[in-house]
């Protein structure tokens, strides 16, 4: 038998599992208690084991589980209801992932053109960090050689401009152009927010030629930011949004809003999926929705933002030669860092905390949006054990 592993080799694993889970505590199969700072990556929006999301899960478990789209799902039509309700769209299209999310929103975008007859209307315009998925279409329209090289000949009719350049964009868009495609904030290309400033001069720059604006919402949405989407902040509303990893509070889902006009070219037939919006997920979803929808628990996300940050910034302070800076919005943050990110990750798993790394030396931060005070709290001091360790 060959020796290379089952599990095929794509990721540089930490040496720990976790047998299970509670609220903003990863708990080994011994009993040792990790402080979650990374929720699965900004999924488990609702922390683990969450008992509402359980009770959801278990009663839709017990009913059905899965039908596929040859059928009409309440589930998901309660769940399209709600993302309706609370944002711009007009529609929702669920798939599994923010990767399938993001290879609909490319189609949904270039199949409007084709709608109207301007098929060779395909470029979109993306930026450089930007981080859309794994896919081969993701790929090409973030660009980065890490995730391109190798892979042979790219989906064409992208181009990156350099992250946050009003002026690059203002030369490349035209009466040609597609789509300018964006996250918000930038989570893998290191906790990097666009300024609200610029995110209303890039609607305004796509309705000037007609160009569609989408937004990558997979990591800053679903009230990471303090509102359910970060663009709210801005004033503005994209005309496609790819939506995922919280929406599901850790089970998979995405999805795909649009305002009608965006999405009038995607008839039966245009785009499908075996598992999107199964009822399992729509039933999980809906209850992420009602929960995290909710003014007050928004107004909480802030509150407790304010309180992470205050304290981030005296741990900036105390440690010169470990940080930089911090960055980012609600509770999306990150430490941008003098030493290497890898080596805060791995200093915090001493002091049982868990971060995640990311692009231009950032440590990021992204933890349960219902974490309390007194685990904010525990968390800073925790962090300031494992910089010490780097310290000097």
């Amino acid at each position: 038998m060959s020796d290379f592993p089952h599990v095929l080799p794509t990721y540089n694993r930490a040496p720990m599992a976790f047998e299970r889970g509670e609220g903003s505590w990863a708990i080994t199969a011994d009993g040792t208690r990790y402080l979650d700072l990374g929720a699965g990556i900004a999924v488990n929006v609702l922390g683990h084991a969450n008992p509402d999301l359980v009770a959801a899960l278990t009663d839709q478990a017990g009913k059905i589980w899965h039908v596929s789209n040859l059928y009409k799902i309440p589930q998901q039509e309660r769940l399209a209801d709600l993302l309706v309700a609370h944002s711009f769209a007009d529609t929702v299209f669920f798939t599994n992932s923010g990767t399938e999310a993001a290879e609909l929103a490319i189609k949904m975008a270039r199949k409007f053109w084709d709608h109207r007859g301007q098929p060779e209307r395909i470029e979109i315009l993306t930026f450089e960090g930007a981080f859309h998925g794994r896919s081969t279409g993701a790929i090409a329209a973030a660009g980065s050689e890490k995730m391109v090289k190798g892979f042979g000949p790219l989906m064409p009719g992208f181009r990156q401009l350099p992250w946050g350049d009003m002026e690059a964009l203002k030369a490349a868009i035209s009466d040609q152009t597609c789509a300018v495609m964006l996250e918000p904030i930038q989570g893998e290309g290191g906790i990097r927010p666009l300024e609200d400033s610029d995110l209303k001069e890039i609607r305004r720059l796509c309705d000037e030629v007609g160009a569609l604006l989408i937004l990558d919402e997979v990591q800053c949405g679903m009230g990471r930011t303090g509102r359910l989407f970060a663009h709210e902040y801005a004033g503005i509303a994209p005309d496609i949004m790819m939506v995922a990893k919280g929406i599901g509070g850790g089970f998979p889902l995405g999805a795909v809003l649009a305002t009608e006009d965006a999405a009038s070219g995607m008839v039966a037939g245009s785009h499908g999926s075996t598992y999107g919006g199964n009822p399992l997920a729509c039933a999980v979803g809906a209850r992420v929705m009602e929960i995290v929808a909710e003014d007050a628990f928004l107004a909480e996300v802030g509150r407790k933002a304010s309180l992470m940050r205050q304290k981030l910034e005296g741990l900036v302070d105390a440690h010169p030669d470990v940080f930089d800076a911090v960055r980012g919005q609600g509770l999306m943050l990150g430490l941008k860092c003098k030493v290497a990110p890898g080596d805060m990750v791995n200093a915090g798993y001493a002091q049982h905390i868990l971060t995640v790394a990311a692009a231009d030396n950032t440590l990021r931060l992204l933890p349960p949006l219902n974490i309390t005070d007194e685990e904010i709290t525990e968390a800073v001091a925790r962090l300031d054990k494992a910089a010490g360790s780097l310290d000097g």
